[in-house]
């Protein structure tokens, strides 16, 4: 197969070869870019219900552990039975079940919803040399080189 000039069938193959790569690779930006989008916004829309949520947790925990310090500084704490201290402290003993609900509803989990998808999201992008911060933005690492050799 001969090539002359810029007319030549060799050419127009190169071209078409180097146009294919070109729109592929826009296609494949376009792809990582729709996800980047998509997985920041995800993250975005959970950040206002991960602070209410905190929030609500740091109020109860703030609440039990007043509480429980004056419960445990009444002198009559020692005096009466526990089931008795608990009755006459019912500040602490309702914050403190409280407390304890909210953790057998999951506020462990949400309080932290945000880091739990990013950690999940960084497992699978690491198969393809990728990883992304806490916020959701793609973090593009450079391809190892096959020709280079290490040695250990």
């Amino acid at each position: 197969m001969r090539c002359t000039g810029s007319g030549g069938r060799l050419r127009q193959v190169v071209d078409e070869i180097a146009m294919n790569s070109l729109e592929q690779a826009e296609g494949n930006n376009h792809d990582l870019k729709a996800f980047e989008r998509r997985l920041t916004e995800y993250v975005s829309c959970l950040q206002p219900a991960t602070g209410r949520w905190r929030m609500i947790l740091i109020v109860v925990s703030v609440c039990t552990a007043t509480g429980a310090w004056n419960w445990l500084i009444d002198p009559d704490t020692q005096k009466v039975s526990f089931f008795s201290s608990l009755w006459n402290h019912p500040f602490f003993t309702i914050s403190c079940i409280t407390l304890i609900a909210l953790f057998f509803a999951g506020i462990h989990k949400r309080v932290v919803a945000p880091s739990i998808i990013a950690a999940r999201c960084r497992t699978v992008l690491a198969e393809y040399n990728m990883s992304c911060d806490d916020t959701g933005k793609l973090i593009l690492k450079p391809r190892p080189n096959p020709h280079s050799k290490t040695f250990a």
